[in-house]
């Protein structure tokens, strides 16, 4: 490849990149979204145990001296760390503050970290596990992410994530597609976007695989009311401004009873699994 074209591909790489974290949600926000919901967000997060139980038994026999928690949230999983590697030394980081606040009365982490996981404040190899379940998602710079984590992982140092793609809640989207083709649902990176950075992060692939998880609702409003009590819902960049009309909601629930099921509405995540290894110093 000339350097001329090797420039070319960089360029469009970037615009690429730039387009992506402009479709995505402000971290800020994101922060602020989670924070307000600490407090009612174990109260209905099924997901996310369910998830964050999934990606806890594809981890291979280890006894990490270190772990770190990346977007530990109430703190769920870095209790289920401690109780897994009762000899380790946790690290449970988060971008939204309420949540650590939330968290450390909980127990779990030796220490709570307010942190971007996309500038770690972490020193360069200081971890041998870093456990990240339905946090990524939210980074705009997921290169960053795993540039990072190739950073503070020790050599041979594991990390095992889960995010969710493009496709989750893709029943609510296209109720409201059908409503008024606004943006109502948040974007997610589409699958083979995971697949391509994490090929190109220097981290090897030991497993990623992408699974659909259904939850299924009485009706709408249960499933709306669950997004915001988690802080997930809508906070992506041309979301649609002030209250809904009642008409607009009449029209999303008709919309939606399409795809009605035996067991009630579902919304479906498309979630993303995926344990990266950290090559071993030559």
């Amino acid at each position: 490849m000339t350097d001329l074209s090797h420039c070319a591909v960089l360029k469009a790489v970037k615009q690429q990149q730039a387009s992506d974290q402009h479709l995505l949600p402000d971290k800020r926000q994101v922060a602020a979204s989670f924070s307000r919901a600490a407090s009612s967000y174990d109260s209905v997060a099924d997901l996310q145990r369910a998830v964050g139980t999934a990606l806890i038994s594809r981890l291979p026999d280890l006894a990490p001296s270190r772990w770190l928690d990346l977007g530990s949230g109430t703190g769920c999983f870095s209790r289920v760390l401690a109780e897994n590697f009762p000899q380790s030394e946790g690290v449970a980081l988060d971008l939204a503050e309420g949540m650590l606040r939330y968290a450390r009365p909980l127990g779990g982490a030796a220490h709570y970290v307010a942190g971007d996981a996309e500038n770690l404040p972490l020193c360069d190899a200081s971890v041998d596990l870093m456990f990240s379940s339905l946090a990524v998602q939210w980074c705009p710079d997921f290169a960053a992410v795993l540039s990072e984590a190739g950073r503070v992982l020790k050599p041979g140092g594991m990390f095992a994530f889960a995010s969710l793609c493009a496709g989750t809640l893709f029943e609510l989207r296209d109720s409201w597609q059908a409503v008024d083709g606004l943006v109502h649902v948040n974007r997610f990176r589409e699958r083979d976007d995971y697949h391509r950075l994490c090929a190109a992060s220097g981290l090897a692939i030991s497993s990623l695989e992408v699974l659909p998880h259904v939850l299924h609702y009485p009706d709408v409003r249960s499933l709306t009311h669950e997004l915001k009590a988690l802080g997930a819902h809508n906070i992506n960049p041309g979301r649609p401004g002030g209250l809904t009309g009642r008409a607009r909601i009449k029209a999303l629930m008709d919309a939606y009873e399409a795809f009605r099921q035996e067991q009630g509405l579902p919304a479906t995540y498309q979630v993303v699994f995926a344990v990266l290894m950290k090559p071993d110093a030559d």
